[in-house]
């Protein structure tokens, strides 16, 4: 009997210790509310559902993780899944390239202009924010120049089944999702990219002092965000069985809004895969049970919108009190530990 008590506290303290308990508590809670209100929430047919849109999400939300703790934005990600999207359909359809090179080329051009977004932004010190919404922009129109606006279709039957199928009755985006998730937790807190991206969102110029490659991270950050963006939309592809010019539309205030819901701060320096998880887990069950609840899609908007300001509120609280908790010590006299700091 001490033993299981034993065992419950450690959990306890291990979870009190989680930085994202603050969204999975509520997260957790709202489900529930939502369940009690109406029970097709826990259906088998809308929870694959809803783990299905929350795929989509987050595999871009895992590059932009990466970008927003090195100091970052890319509000590229949106165009940059439909140009993948659209890459992969021509290359299949068009051109008759098999399925695995298409996908390779996507991945490739996802690649490229997460590098050029990153070579930009370090090289000529342009503001990230203004050199991906131009590359957003660009990509967007390569999107329609290249499909003149119209949808390429039929996709390969053996592409559609990439994400199509659901083995073990769980669809391939959520087994791609649990894979992405814990190889690139891995990266952040046991590589020294991960140390290096959190060091330079933390404060740039100690990691100059540092002699960690501030252009080199960035640039790194950013491809994989192309990457990412790139292979969600081949994933959509896949799913919808064309290559639709105008998918992804907005894509990139939904992959923000479930990072900095997941705790990744807009500032640089904290943030995780698991909470970015968990983030687009909450922002899609929150539209989700809204559309259950035949509530209109304004009233959506709205909610979501209220849902981010909130979190970024949150973001800037927890920023300035750990400033705050920073500049005490020395007030004081004693030494500052430079982990609690970063926290």
């Amino acid at each position: 009997m001490k033993e299981e008590s034993n065992i419950f506290l450690r959990f306890g303290k291990g979870f009190w210790n989680m930085r994202e308990r603050g969204i999975i508590i509520p997260t957790v809670a709202y489900a529930i509310l939502v369940q009690l209100v109406n029970p097709i929430f826990f259906t088998l047919n809308n929870i694959n559902n809803l783990l299905r849109q929350t795929g989509f999400v987050f595999i871009s939300g895992i590059g932009m993780t990466l970008v927003l703790i090195a100091g970052g934005i890319d509000l590229s990600v949106g165009s940059v899944l439909a140009l993948g999207c659209v890459v992969v359909g021509i290359f299949m359809v068009q051109m008759g390239i098999p399925v695995w090179l298409a996908i390779l080329m996507a991945l490739i051009i996802g690649a490229i202009i997460g590098i050029v977004n990153g070579l930009i932004i370090v090289k000529f010190k342009t503001p990230p924010m203004i050199m991906t919404l131009g590359m957003m922009f660009m990509a967007r129109g390569l999107v329609y120049i290249s499909t003149k606006g119209l949808p390429i279709y039929p996709m390969p039957k053996n592409f559609q089944a990439i994400e199509q199928s659901n083995p073990l009755g769980i669809p391939t985006i959520v087994w791609l999702c649990i894979f992405l998730c814990i190889a690139f937790h891995i990266v952040l807190t046991k590589t020294s990219f991960g140390r290096a991206a959190y060091a330079i969102g933390g404060n740039v110029e100690a990691a100059k002092l540092s002699g960690i490659s501030i252009s080199g991270i960035t640039m790194a950050a950013y491809m994989i965000s192309g990457i990412m963006a790139s292979l969600t939309g081949i994933m959509m592809g896949s799913r919808l069985g064309s290559a639709q010019p105008s998918v992804g539309t907005g894509q990139e205030m939904i992959v923000i809004a479930a990072c900095i819901v997941g705790g990744t701060s807009t500032f640089g320096g904290r943030g995780t895969i698991l909470g970015t998880a968990i983030g687009a887990f909450f922002m899609n069950m929150l539209t989700n049970s809204m559309t259950l609840m035949h509530i209109d899609i304004y009233y959506q908007n709205l909610v979501v919108g209220a849902v981010l300001i909130i979190a970024v509120i949150l973001d800037q609280y927890a920023r300035e009190s750990a400033l705050r908790g920073a500049r005490l010590p020395k007030k004081q006299g004693r030494q500052t530990d430079p982990k609690a700091v970063q926290e």
